[in-house]
């Protein structure tokens, strides 16, 4: 991590309103777990991603569940049923305040929608508790920058469910592009095309579905009527609860953009797009979207496309690092190198031969044993930095103008675009800022 990163990151923090020091008091210090000691897990939100992340962590020695959390009573049930089918007792909660008090849990598994990821995670923290977040880490720069805080404040492990950080072929492919055999590197093209991702269809409104806890499942987003559209997997298509692809796929992707150039602050950002696919779709986030992130001397740029699979060099989603020598694309398939002309050899596909989500969740076991946060593959730190970065692209859209960020003042060069900033919390919730 860059100086320059941290201040950055540091920076933004001082705009998010309402900020208060965390007391000194509720300060947790972990205790040093041994290998003889089972870790007990609790998980909320288990209807998706949270499941598998679950799963995957159980498949570690001396790890077990004691604990379930989910706002929809037919997902929670279905969850409890099925680790019973497997001889393990779980508590079944409905609130996750409740779960965060439990004595017998020593770590939690996030698997909500995004915009319930920083409120969760500072309070899991505070509680005591160790936490496997899913990505993006928060909604907005300000949660990102409160998340940091309560990591460091409150000294547990926080791993983001960033996994490709823990594949090999991922790692081989930056010692190749830090190598320096590409030449110099001057675009780098990042992108998601998905033909499986399909348009909503606007819906009408109606009433909650039985055994829902809509307002739970609302918490700090704004107060509206309950909508099919925006519950479960389609939350990602509203600016409420997320930021469409950019933050979907473009931290997983765009992270190893960052990583492979070592870089930090983009001098700026534009973006255009909208619903080209799909006009009357019942989704806020663009289903084609063209981000430029530039840099003193080269660019970062991002494209998605719902309803596409033919992306770039044939390949549904990547990263392609551009040299004068060659191009190295990558993905979660392998990677190669194509030369330019004979000025490098080629490099034929060198495919994945792992699971990066169970090295994920093993690597997140291994540090709550040791507390040695230094070996996470995915801090919260790591997690801050990109998704702020996917959140700039997105303001830029949303702004429809290409924005600067000030390095010294913490915030951009232009008030609409400063507004975005931070999220107004609502029903009652506080922005946990520290």
């Amino acid at each position: 991590m860059t100086n320059s990163r941290r201040k950055f990151l540091a920076s933004a923090s001082a705009i998010a309103a309402g900020a208060a020091i965390l007391p000194k008091s509720l300060s947790a210090f972990p205790k040093i777990r041994t290998a003889a000691d089972n870790i007990r897990v609790g998980a909320i939100g288990v209807h998706g991603m949270g499941w598998s992340d679950l799963t995957a962590i159980l498949k570690n020695p001396g790890v077990e569940c004691v604990a379930l959390c989910d706002v929809d009573k037919n997902v929670l049930d279905k969850r409890v049923a099925e680790l019973s089918a497997k001889g393990a007792t779980v508590k079944a909660y409905a609130d996750y305040r409740k779960l965060l008090e439990d004595k017998n849990v020593d770590a939690v598994v996030i698997g909500t929608p995004d915009h319930w990821h920083c409120l969760m995670m500072v309070e899991a923290c505070k509680a005591g508790k160790d936490v496997y977040v899913e990505k993006p880490i928060g909604n907005s720069i300000a949660e990102c920058r409160a998340m940091v805080a309560a990591q460091q404040k409150y000294k547990r492990v926080v791993q983001v469910g960033q996994w490709q950080r823990s594949q090999k072929h991922f790692r081989d492919a930056m010692e190749f592009v830090h190598s320096g055999k590409l030449g110099k590197i001057r675009l780098v093209k990042v992108w998601s095309y998905f033909s499986w991702v399909t348009p909503i269809t606007k819906l009408p409104d109606e009433k909650v579905p039985a055994g829902v806890d809509y307002d739970m499942w609302l918490g700090p987003a704004p107060k509206r009527p309950f909508n099919p559209n925006r519950f479960h997997f389609n939350f990602r298509w509203f600016w409420d609860y997320a930021g469409g692809l950019m933050t979907d796929w473009g931290v997983h992707l765009l992270d190893y953009a960052l990583l492979g150039m070592k870089a930090d602050i983009p001098n700026s950002i534009m973006a255009a797009g909208g619903k080209f696919e799909s006009p009357n779709s019942g989704a806020e986030t663009p289903d084609t979207l063209t981000t430029v992130y530039e840099f003193n001397d080269f660019n970062i740029q991002w494209e998605h496309a719902i309803g596409i699979d033919g992306g770039p060099y044939s390949r549904q989603h990547g990263i392609a690092f551009i040299g004068n020598n060659g191009t190295l694309v990558l993905d979660r398939e392998g990677w190669e190198v194509i030369p330019e002309g004979k000025r490098m050899e080629a490099v034929p596909v060198q495919k994945s031969s792992d699971n990066g989500l169970d090295l994920h969740a093993t690597n997140f076991i291994e540090v709550v044993r040791s507390r040695k946060m230094e070996d996470l593959h995915a801090p919260v730190q790591v997690g801050a930095d990109i998704a702020v970065f996917a959140q700039m692209g997105n303001i830029a859209f949303r702004t429809g103008k290409k924005i600067y960020w000030d390095k010294q003042k913490g915030k951009f060069n232009d008030e609409e675009a400063n507004k975005l900033i931070a999220k107004e919390y609502h029903n009652g919730y506080k922005f946990p800022a520290a």
